[in-house]
C-alpha cells in the first residue's frame, strides 16, 4: 500500500513510525514533512493547506490511503476533497471538523446536548464582551473562536487582563479572523486530562489517557507553549472516571454530532478537567494532539493502519484496539527562547538509541545534516513497564541528544509521580 500523511511535525512523525509497522505498507509520503521525518518517509514539498496540490499528488501516485493530521487542512476540507477524488482518508470532513474550528459551535453543542462544560457566553462585539466582563469575577478564560495554533486561549488573572485579551483578539486581530468571535467562560479547577479517541461516528474507543505540560519552564512557570512534554497514562484518570466520561461526555458527543448531521470519523480529542463537580470538557480537537500522540501511539499494540481504516469504513466495533499496560514519557527539547523568538540552524546530534524513539518536530536536512528549524525541535520518548521508569529512561535518552541553544523542562511527569505516591 502507498500512504500519504499530511503535516510536518512531531505528531506526524509518531503517526508515520506507527504506520510503518504494518507489513502491507510499501511507501509513505509526507506532505510537507520535515528533515527528521525524511528518515521514515518520502517528504514532498506540498504545504498542509494546499489541498488542490495534495489531491493532484494523490492521484498521480495512486495513493491508497491518506491520513490528514493537522487541524487547518481538516477544517478547510482536505478529507472532503481527497474522498471526492477517490482517496479514502483518516480524519473528519469539514462539517465535523468544526467541533475544533469553532469554539462557539462546540460550546453551543455541549449546551444543547447537556454535555458537562464550563459556563460561558459568546460575543462578536468587543464593547459587549467588555461590559459582560464587568459582571464577572477573575480568574476567567477568554478564547478566540477559531483556530489559533493552540495559542488562542488566555487565562486572565484579573478582569483588566481579560479585557486586554478581548481587545487584542477582536480589535488588534492578533489571531486574525479567528478572533472575530470570542468565548468567555468560567475558570475551572482540577487535574487536566487529555483523552484521544478513535471513532467511526457510531463507536468510540478511547486511547490511553495522557497529561500535557503547557508552560515553558519548570514548576509550570513561563509562557504557554504548544506542549513541553507528556506522560501516559494519566494517574488522575481512574477506571471510574473513565466510565463516567464515556457515559456523560464521549458517547453523547458522538451522538450529538451525528444528530446535527456532522458525523465525526477519525480521532476526536477530549481535553478534560476533573473538577470537584465531576469531569467537564475544556475543549475538543478534531485530530491527534501534539505532543500527546508521541506518548499514546508508542503504547498501541494493535495495528494503527487497520484501526484507521476501520474508522473510515464504519467497522470500528469489530476491530481490535489494544494498548500496553505500561507507561510512556515524552520530553520536548526546544530552542532557547521558544515560544517567543529563538535562533535556528544548529546541528542536531543524537545517539543511535535516542534517535530510535525521538520524534522530530522542527528540523531541516541540509547536506546530510539535521539542523534545528523550529521552536519545538524534538520529542524524546521512552516507554517502560511503569511511569517512574519511563520518565527516568526518557531523561536518560535526552542526555544522548545535543544541539546549541537546546532547553527542556526537567520536571515532566512530576505531578503524575506525586499523584501516584499520594
Amino acid at each position: 500500500m502507498k500512504l500519504m500523511v499530511i503535516g510536518g511535525g512531531g505528531r506526524e512523525h509518531a503517526i508515520i513510525k506507527a504506520l510503518k509497522k504494518n507489513k502491507q505498507v510499501e511507501e509513505i509520503f509526507c506532505l510537507p514533512g520535515n528533515g527528521g521525518i525524511a528518515a521514515d518517509a518520502t517528504c514532498v514539498n506540498i504545504g498542509a493547506k494546499d489541498i488542490e496540490a495534495q489531491v493532484a499528488f494523490a492521484k498521480e501516485h495512486a495513493i491508497d490511503y491518506c491520513v490528514v493530521a493537522p487541524d487547518d487542512p481538516l477544517a478547510l476540507g482536505a478529507v472532503d476533497a481527497l474522498t471526492a477524488a477517490g482517496v479514502p482518508c483518516f480524519g473528519p470532513d469539514a462539517k465535523a471538523a468544526v467541533i475544533e474550528a469553532s469554539k462557539a459551535f462546540s460550546k453551543d453543542l455541549m449546551k444543547k446536548y447537556s454535555i458537562p462544560t464550563a459556563a460561558y457566553e459568546t460575543f462578536t462585539d468587543c464593547a459587549a464582551a467588555c461590559r459582560y466582563l464587568d459582571t464577572c469575577t477573575a480568574p476567567i478564560v477568554v478564547k478566540a473562536d477559531g483556530l489559533a495554533l493552540g495559542k488562542g486561549v488566555i487565562i486572565a488573572q484579573t478582569i483588566e487582563e481579560a479585557k486586554d485579551a478581548v481587545h487584542s483578539m477582536m480589535e488588534d486581530k492578533v489571531f486574525g479572523a479567528s478572533g472575530n468571535c470570542v468565548v468567555i467562560e468560567e475558570f475551572l479547577t482540577g487535574p487536566e486530562v487529555s483523552v484521544l479517541s478513535f471513532t467511526d461516528g457510531e463507536t468510540v474507543i478511547p486511547m490511553v489517557s495522557s497529561m500535557d505540560h503547557k508552560r515553558a519552564m519548570d514548576n509550570d512557570e513561563g509562557l504557554n507553549t504548544g506542549g513541553m512534554g507528556t506522560i501516559a497514562p494519566n494517574p488522575f484518570y481512574t477506571k471510574e472516571i473513565a466510565e463516567e466520561c464515556m457515559q456523560t461526555i464521549f458517547l453523547p458527543t458522538i451522538r450529538a454530532m451525528k444528530a446535527e448531521g456532522r458525523q465525526f470519523k477519525g480521532c476526536l480529542y477530549f481535553g478534560l478537567m476533573l473538577t470537584p463537580k465531576g469531569p467537564k470538557v475544556i475543549e475538543y480537537n478534531c485530530r491527534f494532539g501534539d505532543p500527546e500522540t508521541q506518548v499514546v501511539l508508542p503504547l498501541l499494540e494493535s495495528d494503527l493502519l487497520t484501526i484507521m481504516q476501520a474508522t473510515t469504513n464504519g467497522t470500528l466495533a469489530q476491530t481490535e484496539v489494544k494498548f500496553s499496560t505500561g507507561a510512556a514519557c515524552c520530553v520536548v527539547m526546544a530552542s532557547k527562547g521558544y515560544p517567543a523568538s529563538y535562533e535556528k540552524g544548529f546541528e542536531i546530534i543524537m545517539t543511535e538509541e535516542a534517535a530510535a524513539t525521538t520524534y522530530v518536530a522542527g528540523a531541516v536536512l541540509k547536506e546530510g545534516k539535521l539542523l534545528t528549524s523550529g521552536g519545538r525541535v524534538l520529542g524524546v520518548t521512552a516507554t517502560a513497564a511503569d511511569l517512574p521508569t519511563a520518565i527516568r529512561n526518557a531523561y536518560g535518552l535526552v542526555e544522548g541528544v545535543r544541539f546549541d541553544n537546546a532547553y527542556y523542562r526537567h520536571d515532566i511527569g512530576g505531578r503524575a509521580l506525586k499523584a501516584l505516591e499520594g
